[in-house]
């Protein structure tokens, strides 16, 4: 019999549920949260309460799929870290509950540390050492992961997310929630060399974006016609949603333009300075077009050896927190039922 890993993923607004046997995942169910759309980002409060109705029909469906009982279960794996919390109690104490009456062993999982081992569900994987590029709503990093429980931060946002100004871009310019992927959208039919926008200069391998965030607030305030440093408020708000109207696939294009150039220049940095050339990209925004585009290009040039997880795993879902408590099972990486989840957590380690 091989390990059999039932995992659940609850960090932020999607209820999620794997299961995996020896690596291998069987099943991955998500449940979206459409009440958020109307406030035009998650509110707390409604997400947790959404996870205590979808997580026993998710793991119910999880397990139905993949063809196991609880029974058939060796460890159950869980989301500590980071999220929000009331979300994350929500898995937690599912995931606690079902240990204790299965009297199966418990694995805290880092959803970070799961959206770069996501790149391990795939029959073609990276070979250790790899670097990744995780880029998610509330995060931007640089992962060099040494095996896979042995990994550490090597450059990381100072301050908003790549995902945040994505997000940011399309609250300004009236698109609705989640916005995101609706500025690839529309980036697919623009020039992305119309408008420009600047690149921060941040000293190593850290990233910043909320320069960028405010020089992109200045533009469509002035309708196109400043930047940053001249006076705000030019245009009227007739003027301004007239430009955004008549421009948006090329701001789109534009702004999509320089959060990748962003993220491709520190990446290449990152592979010159350590000299791996199995390079990963994760996280949310990895499931971005441009971004996906402008890594196989540089890959191809550089001689990399790219990795990119499929779509279902890009976003938060539990097949990467199965894949992640895999290997921690083969570690004996157990935890408690005294553990308690972290809004914020790093995973160096």
């Amino acid at each position: 019999m091989g390990v059999t890993i039932l995992a659940i993923e609850s960090s932020c607004d999607d209820t999620g549920a794997a299961v995996c046997v020896d690596g291998k995942i069987l099943s991955n169910i998500i449940a979206n949260q459409a009440v958020h759309e109307k406030y035009g980002g998650v509110v707390p409060e409604l997400a947790s309460r959404a996870h205590l109705q979808n997580i026993v029909p998710v793991v119910d469906t999880a397990l139905k799929i993949s063809g196991y009982a609880l029974t058939d279960i060796d460890a159950i794996a869980f989301t500590q870290a980071p999220g929000l919390i009331g979300s994350l109690l929500v898995g937690a104490q599912f995931a606690k509950s079902l240990s204790l009456a299965l009297n199966k062993p418990l694995i805290a999982v880092n959803h970070m540390q799961a959206h770069v081992l996501a790149n391990l569900i795939a029959t073609e994987k990276p070979t250790f050492p790899f670097l990744c590029l995780t880029v998610s709503g509330g995060h931007t990093q640089i992962v060099l992961c040494e095996a896979p429980t042995k990994m550490k931060v090597i450059g990381e946002t100072i301050d908003d997310a790549a995902g945040e100004a994505f997000d940011k871009t399309a609250k300004l310019l009236g698109l609705p929630y989640p916005g995101g992927p609706l500025i690839d959208k529309y980036a697919a039919g623009g020039n992305a060399k119309r408008f420009q926008f600047p690149e921060p200069k941040i000293e190593g391998l850290n990233f910043s974006f909320s320069g960028l965030k405010t020089s992109i607030l200045y533009f469509l305030q002035n309708a196109g016609t400043s930047n940053v440093f001249k006076e705000i408020f030019m245009a009227s708000p007739e003027e301004k949603q007239q430009f955004i109207d008549g421009n948006l696939a090329d701001i789109c294009a534009s702004v999509q333009y320089r959060i990748v150039s962003i993220l491709m220049n520190k990446l290449k940095k990152a592979a010159q300075q350590t000299g791996i050339t199995d390079i990963c990209i994760a996280g949310g925004v990895s499931a971005n077009s441009g971004l996906r585009k402008a890594f196989k290009e540089t890959g191809d040039q550089l001689g990399w050896k790219t990795f990119i997880p499929a779509f279902e795993y890009c976003t938060d879902n539990a097949a990467m927190i199965a894949i992640t408590g895999y290997y921690k099972f083969l570690q004996n990486d157990f935890v408690s039922l005294d553990v308690s989840p972290m809004p914020r957590a790093g995973f160096d380690n």
